[in-house]
């Protein structure tokens, strides 16, 4: 079990802070490669260090003599490939050991969901460079599904009966901090993370309380015309539905119970109180 430091990045937000609080729980020195210091999470053994992604000298001094390195995927941005290069190459630079990316699932250059393929690329990228690495590729976080309801209580999407295999966030957290304390364990490894059960929308919607309207394609784009985002995103947002209907998010596996020891979390299990 690794106790050197390990460098997390994302620790201000969802899934990278939740790692970073089990490592500061478990007595785990960190440097905690932030774009703000003050929204750092204040855990014991950890220092906050300023290091944007698209900062490669910063990157490459924040990660000097880290040998093990959680990359958790920068924020969606139309260059955020161009900022995983930027954050891999500084990386290998800086003669990181092990680097475990938080990828999506089934990433490949012919997703369907757009932004699977910018992980595609961001995971050759890491090849290329020649870093041993682990990658985790998780299916959609359950905790969000919720949040898929708009305010009159319907999730719309053209998703049509396909199914998917959530993920808690908890349980990518628990898989991420079992391959950063022993990394040489997992090297050359990808971890398809996934929920027990793959479920459709209207059965999502079932759980949640709420309906789901199978939208046609332009439905789709018409319906989220209103936020006034640029196409790229419009094209990330719709094309997860479409990877759904597609089938290329149902594939459950046990990875999160090799991982953990534990069972995977079921979307009703994480939801309903």
């Amino acid at each position: 079990m690794s106790v050197d430091t390990i460098a997390v990045t994302g620790a201000t937000g969802q899934l990278g802070g939740r790692v970073a609080r089990r490592l500061g729980a478990s007595g785990v020195p960190q440097r905690l490669l932030v774009r703000d210091a003050a929204k750092a999470p204040r855990l014991p053994g950890a220092e906050a260090v300023i290091a944007p992604f698209s900062d490669g000298p910063a990157v490459r001094k924040a990660l000097d003599g880290v040998h093990t390195v959680l990359m958790v995927s920068a924020s969606e941005t139309e260059d955020r490939v161009d900022q995983h290069r930027t954050f891999v190459d500084a990386a290998a630079e800086a003669g990181v050991g092990h680097l475990v990316y938080i990828s999506f699932a089934g990433a490949s250059p012919s997703a369907t969901f757009t932004l699977a393929r910018d992980h595609h690329a961001t995971e050759q990228h890491i090849l290329a460079r020649g870093i041993p690495a682990t990658f985790l590729r998780d299916n959609l976080y359950a905790d969000f599904l919720p949040h898929l309801a708009g305010a009159d209580g319907v999730i719309r999407g053209p998703a049509g009966d396909g199914k998917v295999a959530a993920v808690a966030q908890d349980d990518i957290a628990d898989a991420a901090v079992a391959v950063l304390r022993d990394p040489a364990a997992h090297t050359g490894r990808t971890y398809e993370l996934t929920g027990p059960e793959a479920l459709s929308l209207g059965e999502i919607a079932r759980i949640l309380g709420v309906s789901y309207h199978d939208e046609t394609l332009d439905e789709a784009y018409e319906s989220r015309a209103v936020y006034g985002a640029p196409r790229w995103q419009v094209d990330a947002w719709v094309s997860t539905y479409l990877a759904i209907a597609a089938g290329e998010l149902a594939t459950v596996t046990t990875h999160v119970a090799d991982l953990t020891g534990r069972p995977a979390t079921g979307v009703a299990q994480l939801l309903l109180p």
